[in-house]
């Protein structure tokens, strides 16, 4: 019977020969989390206006790797209502259309290095809430 460590030496051997010896280092990633600044509490929207959505956008990092997008958010979960896509999150804004949704609170969830969202606000739709 072959003692442990000589059956760890042969692995180890057949690891490195397979080029799986050693994991790739990590590179490391910035995280940009700017904080969505408009809408605000006390901001009212209409279903079919357009708004800028805006977040502070100072000190973003040399490169963001991910692309970014807007969500809406109702109470404490994210609708499946993406309001923009794909655009430069070193912008500070984005133009977006208010959808066609029930009257009631909703945020803006912002996606880039990470999911953000902003204060509650009001959007008036197309339908009174129950």
């Amino acid at each position: 019977m072959l003692s442990l460590q000589v059956a760890s030496t042969i692995i180890l051997g057949a690891l490195a020969a397979s080029g799986l010896s050693a994991a790739e280092p990590i590179e490391a990633r910035d995280v940009y989390v700017p904080r969505v600044t408009y809408p605000h509490a006390g901001t009212v929207w209409y279903s079919g206006q357009r708004h800028n959505v805006t977040w502070d956008n100072s000190n973003p990092p040399a490169t963001i790797s991910n692309r970014a997008y807007i969500r809406l958010r109702a109470d404490n979960y994210e609708t499946p209502i993406v309001l923009a896509r794909d655009f430069d999150l070193r912008a500070g804004r984005v133009e977006v259309t208010v959808p066609p949704v029930i009257t009631g609170d909703y945020s803006i969830v912002l996606f880039g290095d990470s999911g953000n969202w902003g204060q509650d606000f009001q959007i008036i739709g197309v339908l009174d809430s129950y």
